[in-house]
């Protein structure tokens, strides 16, 4: 990824790691020494973007499926930042108020019951308890920290309901497939305790006529910053 300056494992069946990750990550703005939490972070694709991009900050990486959180192991391991990386394998929860950022690109597609969510790629994708989602969130921010977010624009309803009790502040950022076609994917951020209005930014175009536009190309393969 990022033009080859993260390198990945991942299984070869089930879920695969697409370019979401690699938005979120561009799409976080970070100051020095801050403590970011990857939550749902599967193999480690958006925490080693972050880190390749932003060198003086640490991410926790937070799991519920232990074969996905033994390769975000071997990946920090595999990219030399395992001193700024740490893995959790644990559901999503309630916690103490001990980050500065959360960043997810939580399970996006209609609800279907936890006892039916059994492969690694049900688990990455299919929609969880989104309220509770956003609440643990929530939780484990410090007063005023950002949540960031890539979602389904189709159901951007649904986050929006689950985002107003506890943040504000929330822009979002349209990802265009090409000009002129509906998005389908949509950066969300929010800041607990704002009380600021919604705000829609002018998005970006992710393909051209010949593969990437040039904005997304800077941020897919150079590793810019996604600033909105």
């Amino acid at each position: 990824m990022l033009g080859g300056r993260v390198r990945l494992r991942q299984s070869s069946v089930g879920y695969r790691v697409a370019i979401d990750p690699v938005l979120l990550a561009a799409s976080i703005a970070v100051k020095p020494g801050e403590r970011i939490l990857d939550m749902g972070g599967g193999v480690g694709a958006a925490s080693l973007c972050l880190l390749q991009r932003c060198p003086d900050v640490s991410v926790v990486l937070w799991e519920i499926d232990p074969a996905a959180a033994a390769l975000a192991t071997q990946n920090a391991a595999l990219n030399g930042v395992e001193a700024r990386m740490s893995v959790d394998i644990r559901p999503v929860g309630r916690s103490e108020p001990d980050f500065d950022q959360v960043m997810s690109n939580p399970p996006y597609h209609g609800a279907m019951s936890s006892d039916t969510r059994t492969t690694s790629r049900e688990l990455a994708t299919v929609e969880a308890d989104l309220p509770l989602w956003i609440a643990s969130a929530a939780s484990v921010l410090r007063h005023r920290g950002k949540l960031t977010l890539i979602f389904r624009a189709d159901r951007l309803d649904v986050l929006l309901a689950a985002l107003t009790p506890k943040f504000g502040g929330i822009v979002l950022c349209p990802l265009w497939p090409r000009e002129g076609e509906a998005a389908k994917r949509v950066l969300v951020r929010a800041v607990k305790g704002s009380r600021s209005p919604l705000v829609l930014g002018p998005g970006m175009v992710l393909h051209g006529h010949q593969g990437y536009t040039p904005r997304a190309s800077l941020v897919l393969e150079g590793a810019a910053a996604l600033e909105f």
